[in-house]
C-alpha cells in the first residue's frame, strides 16, 4: 500500500503554469490563539511529526495527522444549503476535517510517483501534515519545477493561474462574451477573481469600473490596476443613482460577486441585451435576507442574460486559460495581487477578514 506525506506550503481560503513575473503581495498580521488537536492521544509535536515521517518511508500508516486544530474553509463554505441545487456547498461539519485547495512540499513517501521534495497541489487538510494515498479520486497533481523562487511561482499558481483565473477567465470570456467598447461593471472587484476580470476587461476594450470597501482599494483599482474608474460603495447611499454616474450610458456586461441589492441595482442600469455573469454573492452567504430579489420585468423587456456558473465549469479548458493568462503574466499585461497571512494559527481570523472585506486579491495562509 502507497503512502505520501506533503507538508503544506499555501492554502487558499476564497491551481497550472508557473512563471518569474512578480505579484503584488500585502501581509496580513492578524491572527488567533493556537489550540493543538491530538489525534488518537499520539502524535504531538516534533516527535510525533518524525514518528509518522519514519512511517511513510516503511510504507505503514494512513492517519491525517492533525499538528494545529481545528481551522475553517473556503468562503462559500460557510453558507447554508438551501435547496437541493445546492450541491457546490458542502459546508463544515463540526468534529470533521477540512479540507481546502493547497500546495505542499512531500517530505516522505512510499510511491515511486511522488518524490520527496516534490511540489504538489491538490484538496490538502488545513494542517501542517496531510497524509493521503494515491487514488484516481484524490485531487492531487504535481506542478512542474519553477525558478530558484518557488514560493513566488505558488503565489500566482493559486491565484491568475489558479482556480481564481479560470473563474474570472471563464466567466468574462465565455459567460460575458465582452466586444470592444462595451461597458463592464465589477462588484468587490479588489478580490482574487474581480481584480483579475477589471484587468481581462481593459485587455478587450472595455470601459471598466468598480466597486470596492474602501477609499485604499479604490486607488489601487484605479492607479495599479487600470481601472478606468472606482468607487467606494460605502460612501453610495443609493447603489443606483451612483451606478447611472459612473455609467450615463447603461451597462453592458455585469460580473456580480456580491448579489443581493447591488444585484438589483444593475439590472436597473443595464443595456438591452446585456450580460450578467453570477459568480458569488458574498453578501448572501452568511444572511439570508439579503437574497437579491431582481425586477424581472427589467430581465424581461431588455432580454438580459444572466447566468450563473463555477470554476469547474472550464475544467477541460484549464489548460488553455492557463497558458493564456501566464503569457499576459509574463509580458507584464496583468499583475496578480496576494495577501499573505502566516502560520496555521492565523487562519480563522484569515476568513472572517473575507467577510469584513478587510482582504486584497487572493488570500493565502503561508503555512511553511
Amino acid at each position: 500500500m502507497r503512502h505520501r506525506i506533503a507538508r503544506t506550503v499555501f492554502a487558499v481560503l476564497d491551481g497550472g503554469w508557473l512563471v518569474d513575473r512578480p505579484v503584488m503581495e500585502v501581509e496580513s498580521r492578524r491572527k488567533a490563539p493556537r489550540r493543538g488537536v491530538p489525534v488518537g492521544g499520539r502524535l504531538r509535536g516534533e516527535d510525533g511529526e518524525a514518528e509518522v515521517e519514519a512511517g511513510v518511508r516503511r510504507g505503514a500508516g494512513a492517519e491525517p495527522v492533525l499538528i494545529h486544530g481545528s481551522l475553517p474553509a473556503q468562503p462559500h463554505e460557510t453558507a447554508q444549503p438551501v435547496g437541493p441545487s445546492h450541491v457546490a456547498i458542502d459546508g463544515i461539519v463540526p468534529g470533521e476535517r477540512i479540507t481546502a485547495y493547497g500546495a505542499g512540499e512531500v517530505v516522505a513517501s512510499a510511491c515511486a510517483e511522488y518524490k520527496e521534495g516534490d511540489v504538489i497541489a491538490g484538496l490538502l487538510g488545513w494542517e501542517d501534515y496531510t497524509l493521503f494515498r494515491p487514488a484516481p479520486g484524490v485531487v492531487m497533481s504535481k506542478l512542474a519545477a519553477g525558478s530558484d523562487d518557488d514560493e513566488l511561482h505558488l503565489k500566482h499558481h493559486f491565484s491568475a493561474l489558479g482556480t481564481s483565473g479560470m473563474t474570472a477567465y471563464g466567466g468574462f470570456y465565455e459567460v460575458c462574451k465582452p466586444q470592444r467598447g462595451e461597458k463592464v461593471f465589477v462588484s468587490a472587484a479588489s478580490g482574487s477573481v474581480g481584480s483579475l476580470v477589471g484587468q481581462f476587461a481593459k485587455l478587450a476594450g472595455c470601459y471598466v469600473v468598480g466597486c470596492a470597501g474602501s477609499n485604499f482599494k479604490v486607488d489601487l483599482l484605479k492607479t495599479q490596476l487600470g481601472f478606468d474608474n472606482a468607487f467606494n460603495y460605502k460612501e453610495e447611499p443609493d447603489m443606483e443613482s451612483a451606478l447611472k454616474r459612473y455609467f450615463p450610458d447603461g451597462i453592458d456586461i455585469y460580473f456580480d460577486n456580491i448579489g443581493g441589492k447591488t444585484l438589483e441595482a444593475v439590472l436597473a442600469c443595464m443595456n438591452t441585451h446585456g450580460r450578467v455573469a453570477l459568480c458569488g454573492a458574498i453578501s448572501e452567504y452568511t444572511d439570508a435576507g439579503r437574497r437579491a430579489t431582481p425586477d424581472l420585468l427589467e430581465v424581461i423587456y431588455k432580454r438580459i442574460a444572466i447566468r450563473g456558473f463555477i470554476c469547474t465549469d472550464f475544467l477541460t479548458r484549464f489548460s488553455e486559460f492557463a497558458g493564456i493568462i501566464g503569457d499576459w503574466i509574463r509580458q507584464g499585461k496583468i499583475q496578480p495581487i496576494v495577501d499573505v497571512s502566516n502560520g496555521l494559527e492565523s487562519v480563522p481570523s484569515a476568513l472572517t477578514e473575507l467577510f469584513l472585506g478587510l482582504n486584497i486579491g487572493k488570500k493565502l495562509v503561508k503555512l511553511a
